[in-house]
């Protein structure tokens, strides 16, 4: 029998807007999987500390800032000095097509979903790319 996904939902820098965020975070949990939400201002070393800490399958970043094109590289580079490269990268928020590119073709994230992504589509993709 396989376990349940976990999931981190963090919000790092400065962005003060999470409800987007909680909404996601709900609506994971709802659709079965283990959440754990880091709250507001979260730094990329905080956050990559707490996804190692509770073990997670996967990170989902909120940013909703402009810094995207920042703190997913930071949190990626910082997953991989914690040999935890294993630790999938998501991400939500208002992202540029060009940067959603960039950022995909970098391996920065999976995937990014942009707002109005229904929340269906969000919980399948996830179930559908996390193996656990």
């Amino acid at each position: 029998m396989s376990r349940k996904i976990r999931v981190l939902v963090a919000k790092p820098g400065l962005d003060g807007h999470d409800r987007g965020a909680r909404v996601i975070a709900r609506g994971l949990r709802d659709a079965g999987m283990e959440v754990i939400y880091t709250g507001l201002h979260q730094t990329p070393e905080q956050v990559v500390e707490a996804a190692i800490q509770e073990d997670v399958d996967v990170i989902g970043l909120s940013i909703l800032s402009g810094a995207h094109m920042t703190l997913f590289p930071r949190i990626c580079e910082l997953l991989k000095e914690n040999n935890a490269e294993d630790i999938m990268v998501v991400g939500g928020g208002t992202i540029p097509e060009d940067e959603i590119k960039a950022l995909k073709e970098g391996g920065w994230a999976k995937e990014l979903f942009t707002p109005g992504t229904p929340l269906e589509k969000i919980v399948e993709w996830i179930q559908e790319n996390v193996r656990v």
